[in-house]
């Protein structure tokens, strides 16, 4: 298991040295989630404090996946970066760019190389440029692909 708070403290100070005004209220030790299904970490408010949290899978994980995480979720920290928006998709840049990470706004299982808990139902793959998109519920999009598109314009087909 990695030690997640010494990866934290890391993270920060990396993040502080590329100028990134994260939190100074971001609690020291990291919260291990055993029952995390869907999410792989979180950035929780609890007063004037900032609770960082990752799965047990991740922090069971590689360490690269286990500082990705963590660096993800310091810079929901960040002033006006509590949503992937424009500010937050900037640090996440810069961050990546530094220090060879691959944080983004969403991940995979098979991505961070961590077990996967919950496997989707539904797998839509664009026939123009093979994206995929992954759904764990029906929904319209589900039951009729055909009236959506992919970002690039292309057609989605149910695998």
């Amino acid at each position: 298991m990695n030690d997640c708070d010494a990866l934290l403290k890391e993270v920060m100070t990396q993040a502080r040295q590329l100028g990134i005004p994260i939190s100074a209220k971001i609690e020291p030790r990291v919260v291990v989630n055993r029952r995390a299904v869907t999410r792989f970490g979180c950035c929780k408010y609890v007063g004037d404090k900032c609770i960082i949290e990752v799965a047990d899978r991740v922090a069971e994980g590689p360490e690269q996946s286990c500082r990705e995480t963590l660096a993800h979720e310091v810079i929901h920290t960040c002033y006006g970066c509590r949503n992937h928006g424009k500010r937050w998709r900037g640090y996440a840049e810069r961050m990546n760019q530094a220090y060879g990470y691959n944080i983004s706004r969403a991940s995979t299982a098979e991505k961070l190389g961590v077990k996967e808990t919950n496997p989707c139902k539904y797998l839509l793959r664009c026939q123009s440029c093979g994206a995929e998109y992954r759904r764990y519920r029906a929904s319209p999009l589900t039951r009729y692909p055909e009236r959506y598109r992919c970002k690039c314009g292309g057609r989605l087909k149910l695998i």
